[in-house]
């Protein structure tokens, strides 16, 4: 089972309208679920306390895990689709395609979204917290209606890199497979990539392969924001790009801050600031030009950027094809 680019990229395309239309599945159960349940049956038999507060053991069980869930991931779907291919190649197309497109969530992420947007919009701020919690990893419990709307407007800015450009990236260069062993690697950051007593070493390993993996998917991302704010009506690329020159840098994260600070200029608000986690502090870098406040609109406006993101790479790969056939 390989696939000639022509084909990687059809795939890839037909993987982001099924996105589009579909979303995440309810049935059969999401890959994701999978993988976190393995991240976890693994975890509790490699992580005892004597290994997490060990600096060499932690890091050298943690690299166990981040490799073998690459493996996993991307040996399992090689097998689904060589098996698919094997029955018939269309089969193996269909198969493919539906596989990568449970590695992206444009439509997953936009209703994520949402879920906080109406809440907020009727008032309902305790419903609002209680969805945006299911979103973002910090505490959420006393958020007042600006801080609801930031932490929304953040992870879907963040997330157009982890939920979109980089599984489609990967997608283009190895199909199902590549794209599947990137969402491991994303949900093992998410699940144990934190700077905590836990996970402090034995999550160091999946948080910088995350951070390999999406160095140049996020500079992809912060050139398509650029120019999706061209196209997008009160949004301005000059400070999206002054923005990102300026304000990147300053993340903890060497590319979460560049949608982030992306999104904040050309949406002229302020990203960043005080954030609890685990109920420690954590002073975020500011990023981005506070020439008004954030309002709850700025949820709409960040989703029209990730779908116009999207839109600009889907057009991408179907041009793309029409050159290399």
């Amino acid at each position: 089972m390989i696939y000639s680019f022509q084909e990687l990229l059809l795939l890839s395309a037909a993987a982001i309208v099924i996105d589009w239309i579909i979303g995440d599945p309810r049935w059969p159960t999401h890959p994701v679920i999978w993988i976190g349940r393995w991240i976890r049956w693994i975890e509790k038999r490699l992580l005892t306390d004597r290994h997490r507060k060990h600096p060499f053991a932690g890091r050298s069980l943690g690299c166990l895990l981040t490799v073998s869930t690459m493996l996993l991931c991307m040996g399992t779907v090689w097998g689904i689709v060589a098996i698919a291919d094997f029955i018939h190649l269309w089969l193996g197309y269909a198969v493919s395609a539906w596989l990568i497109s449970t590695t992206i969530a444009v439509k997953g992420l936009k209703d994520a979204a949402m879920l906080v947007y109406k809440p907020l919009a009727n008032g309902d701020l305790p419903e609002a917290r209680r969805y945006v919690g299911y979103i973002v990893g910090r505490d959420t419990s006393s958020l007042d209606e600006r801080e609801v709307t930031r932490a929304t407007v953040e992870t879907v800015s963040e997330n157009t890199v982890d939920a979109f450009v980089s599984p489609i990236l990967f997608a283009l260069l190895g199909g199902a497979p590549l794209a599947m062993l990137y969402r491991g690697v994303n949900t093992l950051d998410s699940m144990v990539g934190y700077r905590n007593d836990r996970y402090r070493y034995y999550g160091w390993c999946s948080a910088r392969m995350d951070d390999l993996l999406n160095l140049i998917p996020a500079r992809v991302t912060g050139l398509c924001m650029i120019i999706a704010a061209a196209i997008l009506p009160g949004m301005n690329p000059w400070r999206a790009l002054t923005s990102i020159w300026s304000f990147a840098r300053r993340h903890p994260s060497p590319n979460s801050g560049i949608p982030e600070s992306a999104t904040a200029g050309a949406l002229g608000i302020e990203l960043g600031g005080r954030n609890v986690y685990f109920g420690t502090v954590s002073e975020r870098a500011r990023m981005g030009y506070p020439l008004r406040p954030i309002s709850i609109e700025d949820t709409r406006s960040v989703i029209r950027l990730l779908y116009a993101v999207s839109c600009m790479v889907g057009i991408g790969v179907v041009l793309t094809w029409f050159v290399v056939r």
